[in-house]
């Protein structure tokens, strides 16, 4: 017996098994990952250093050459390639096989930078080697921006990252935040060549200074045992890093003769600015920071995006005066109307059935 013969001799066995599949099928509905394209773009792990002052070659010789030659191999890798740029940025793009685990490729590579680190120079192990991964899905761009132009790039960057970014990674579906345009507080210094050349010093020295007088160190306690004859036990406390333009300003490079000392403000200016100015984003025709937000691979574009503008909503009830935020990019949108349209049709779909059946077989039952 086919399932025509079936579905005709036993229709109340037909309608439980249609309605078994429909259940099954609305409850996978819920449960299928959305998304605008198929994954057909590898996935990628983003290596990225800093080595300040240095050359593209210099970089490409000391730095990406030991970590390509420890990445070399990896399991599941496809090729990497490399990109020094002369203003101390080094970037290493892995690529893997389609399908490959980020997270499981994201550690395998960063236990293979970890062995390249110590050959290293000092100033790059100082800064980091970050290791992150790099989804292709790019799923909603997030502005940042002030319509008013009362806030300043500088503010709206580290307000994304301290108050937005750590709200929305939090979420279900995202991979990764990403920051465009990013201003980092910084404490920036620009020293005086004829000053220092005529002290007799180098930038190096200032450097060395500096890291010297500039460090979270722990006091201790007074009195602490064996001294027993006491009756308490205070603990010492200490500035530590320092804060403010002031204390970098106090900063002494050098001691000299009869007592007398060079602080670092004789030599240098000091600003509180950014760590980097080299990137920009712009919205509306004004200064923005945006916030590139990518789909963790399986999740629901759908139900991800929904809680990206929820929570975005929510927040901006807390933002202080002149701030606002504009989604610019949010490809949910066609994801959206392409299964309304979907529904649509397969409403009509299942009409037309029902009518042609009526027509031709002239009943309900069959219909």
């Amino acid at each position: 017996m086919n399932l025509g013969q079936l579905s005709i001799n036993r229709p109340i066995l037909a309608m439980v098994l249609s309605i078994v599949l429909l259940i099954v099928g609305a409850i996978a509905y819920t449960t299928l990952p959305v998304a605008e394209y198929p994954e057909v773009v590898p996935p990628t792990v983003v290596v990225t250093a800093q080595y300040p002052g240095a050359s593209a070659q210099t970089i490409s010789d000391t730095v990406a050459a030991p970590i390509e030659q420890q990445i070399n191999g990896v399991e599941d890798m496809l090729y990497l390639y490399s990109q020094a740029t002369s203003n101390g940025q080094l970037t290493i793009t892995v690529t893997f096989k389609l399908g490959t685990d980020l997270d499981k490729a994201q550690v395998l590579v960063q236990n293979r930078v970890a062995i390249a680190q110590p050959q290293l120079p000092e100033e790059v192990q100082r800064n980091g080697v970050v290791t992150r991964k790099n989804s292709p899905d790019i799923l909603m761009v997030v502005f940042m921006l002030s319509p008013d132009d009362s806030l300043d790039q500088l503010y709206i960057s580290n307000y994304a990252l301290l108050q937005i970014r750590d709200q929305l990674l939090r979420l279900n579906g995202i991979g990764d935040i990403q920051i465009f345009g990013a201003r980092d507080y910084s404490m920036r210094l620009w020293l005086d060549p004829d000053k220092i050349a005529t002290l007799g010093m180098t930038a190096s020295d200032v450097l060395a200074a500096i890291r010297a007088q500039n460090l979270q160190i722990t006091g201790g306690q007074l009195a602490s045992p064996p001294i027993s004859d006491r009756a308490f036990q205070p603990n010492l406390t200490f500035t530590g890093r320092l804060r403010d333009v002031s204390q970098f300003e106090d900063i002494v490079v050098k001691a000299g003769e009869g007592g007398r000392t060079v602080r670092l403000r004789d030599v240098a200016r000091i600003e509180l600015g950014a760590l980097d100015y080299s990137t920009n984003s712009f919205m509306l025709r004004k200064t923005a920071v945006a916030m590139l937000v990518t789909q963790r691979p399986g999740s629901n574009a759908l139900a991800t995006a929904k809680g990206i503008s929820d929570t975005m909503a929510k927040l901006k009830a807390s933002f202080p005066k002149g701030l606002d935020y504009n989604i610019g990019y949010n490809p949910t949108e066609f994801i959206a109307q392409s299964i309304h349209e979907l529904i649509k049709t397969i409403y009509e779909a299942m009409l037309l059935v029902v009518i042609v059946v009526l027509v031709f077989l002239q009943g309900w039952r069959p219909a």
